[in-house]
């Protein structure tokens, strides 16, 4: 393996309430009205979170102020398409409403996201997925695209926009590539899952290496790199104000190629994604094939990203009326059928098979044999969730926290549903945080089950790596997912206990075991997801206003006609 020329100057100074109710049902509403409204980008700082105190984000409200909560979470939201990242270091010198002191970590973490940087031709273009130097490389040396999203958000966050410009257009140069594996040519808009710098001594040169899945373990294309790409192009707009960059033919082109690829027509009867096992963040055979919530819930994202960075010149606005068409189809059914509360649950637990109708109930025949025991205790009485999959006869009762997260982000997921995801987490504290935030995925696979699902994976064992393990790079995603439903205690919560091991462990990629309580038996050290996860969960608590380059509002004309079902009480 080639090693990269890697910057080592270290100049990184770094100046419960309970939902009620079940939606269960919810009307077809209009996404096409967004098409009418203006897209502002260049947008002045207004008021906004950054300008309410921690305090009023995080009162607490009794069970019977639900409305008011709902309510609240809704003007959080509607700020957020209009806040701008400070820049420092760009001129931008907007004010933050309050001062903080940087806790000690924060210079140890911004020295080793440092040490990470990747240069091409003397311009940072990434950082290495980990630099833990005392085990085999393999793809660790690599820039991965899902890898340096936190990176980038960091970056941008602490007025240094530039490295993310490098790595949007770089990538975007891959992309570009013929791809092939094998005899089969992939399709022209897959975005690599990752890259590396190759320097050859004789000629004194610098050359990309890509990698479109033809080198991953399993030999899947990521199906997650383009719609990451797109929340990163959007998340660089928002934080520098430059449109610029997303408005540069190649980027559009680059845009309407990723579109392309998920917004074309086949055999699909839903409006989900259909996707092979290992394909995201779980890289390796762990059930997922399928619909998976993660892929879903990008996918809604990164479209309506999209509906902002597209130029509504002709070719933009075709593709602007398919991503609304996608949207309604999308909202409704991921909002009805993935959804599980403890009213759905106990639907599920009552079905009927083998319907044929159009008024069918069970419309997936899910078999309520197939119930997990685990499901009946894990589900709280207030509190819910989105499975992990649904497909014919299939309902994966696992939770995911990315996907669960990037639902609340996207406003895939309701207020109500955003508030239900967050009770959840409280309510099962010990379970998805533990001694170490934030378990990707519960409850682990085990015996027999967990040899048929996942082929004897002597990696994925159980409550280890994709299989259970905490996952400290998630810690981002939970934060904003807090800070955004007005619960930033959760997100503090959660930091406190990560800064008491992840620089005494050496920043760790995972943990094994129940709890989290031990390092991940191969993890990497010094990951750089790890390390850039932590700094922007700091510095979005910090500083709220940063929501606004990973959070979408929700759009007060795009809101759903919600019915309380009958077991909605107070």
């Amino acid at each position: 393996m080639s090693s990269f020329p890697i910057d080592w100057s270290h100049n990184g100074n770094f100046k419960s309430p309970e939902a009620l109710g079940s939606v269960v049902e919810v009307e077809e509403f209009d996404f096409s009205k967004a098409l009418d409204r203006p897209r502002a980008l260049n947008i002045e700082r207004q008021r906004s979170c950054d300008e309410r105190s921690m305090s009023e984000l995080s009162i607490g409200i009794s069970p019977c102020q639900m409305g008011t909560k709902v309510d609240s979470f809704s003007r959080l939201g509607d700020h957020l398409d209009h806040v701008h990242s400070p820049l420092p270091k760009s001129g931008i010198n907007t004010p933050r409403s309050m001062t903080f002191d940087p806790h000690p970590l924060t210079s140890e973490a911004w020295d080793a996201l440092r040490r990470s940087l990747v240069y091409f031709r003397g311009q940072p273009v990434g950082t290495i997925a980990a630099l833990d130097n005392s085990d085999e490389k393999l793809n660790y040396d690599q820039v991965f695209v899902r890898d340096f999203v936190p990176s980038g958000l960091a970056f941008l966050m602490h007025g240094e926009p530039d490295i993310v410009k490098n790595f949007i257009l770089k990538t975007l140069r891959l992309q570009s590539w013929e791809k092939k594996i094998d005899r089969f040519q992939l399709a022209e808009g897959v975005m690599p899952a990752s890259f590396k710098v190759f320097h050859d001594p004789v000629r004194n040169h610098e050359t990309l290496i890509a990698d479109f899945g033809e080198s991953a373990i399993g030999r899947v294309a990521p199906v997650d790199s383009g719609f990451w790409w797109i929340i990163l192009l959007r998340a660089y707009t928002k934080a520098t104000g430059d449109s610029s960059l997303a408005e540069r033919p190649e980027c559009q082109k680059g845009m309407r190629l990723i579109l392309s690829l998920c917004l074309s027509e086949g055999f699909d009867t839903f409006p989900t994604l259909l996707c092979a096992d290992g394909c995201c963040m779980i890289d390796r055979r762990m059930g997922v094939y399928g619909y998976p919530i993660e892929i879903q819930a990008l996918f809604f994202m990164a479209l309506r990203c999209a509906l902002q960075l597209l130029k509504q010149d002709a070719e933009g606005k075709e593709f602007m009326e398919r991503i609304v068409k996608r949207l309604n189809a999308l909202s409704y059914h991921m909002r009805s059928y993935f959804w599980l509360d403890l009213k759905q649950l106990n639907d599920v637990y009552r079905f009927k098979t083998e319907e044929y109708s159009h008024t069918a109930l069970n419309k997936f025949n899910v078999i309520p044999d197939s119930l997990p025991d685990w499901i009946f205790d894990f589900m709280p009485h207030h509190g819910g969730y989105f499975v992990g999959n649904v497909s014919p006869a299939r309902m994966d009762f696992r939770w995911f926290c990315l996907g669960n997260c990037i639902a609340i982000l996207s406003c895939m997921a309701t207020p109500e549903q955003s508030t239900a995801i967050m009770d959840l987490i409280e309510s099962r504290w010990e379970e998805l945080i533990g001694e170490m935030p934030v378990k990707v995925c519960y409850p682990a696979l085990e015996s027999h089950e967990w040899s048929i699902i996942t082929g004897c994976d002597p990696k994925n064992t159980r409550w280890s790596y994709h299989n259970g393990g905490s996952w400290p790079v998630l810690l981002w995603l939970l934060a904003a997912a807090s800070i955004k439903t007005g619960r930033p205690q959760i997100a503090r919560r959660a930091l406190n206990i990560v800064e008491t091991k992840l620089l005494k462990d050496n920043w760790p990629e995972y943990y094994d075991g129940t709890q989290g309580r031990y390092i991940g038996k191969q993890a990497r050290k010094f990951q750089t997801w790890s390390i850039a996860g932590y700094l922007v969960a700091r510095m979005m608590l910090d500083d709220p206003s940063h929501l606004g380059l990973v959070a979408l509002e929700e759009d007060k004309l795009l809101q759903p006609l919600l019915k309380r079902s009958n077991s909605w009480a107070f």
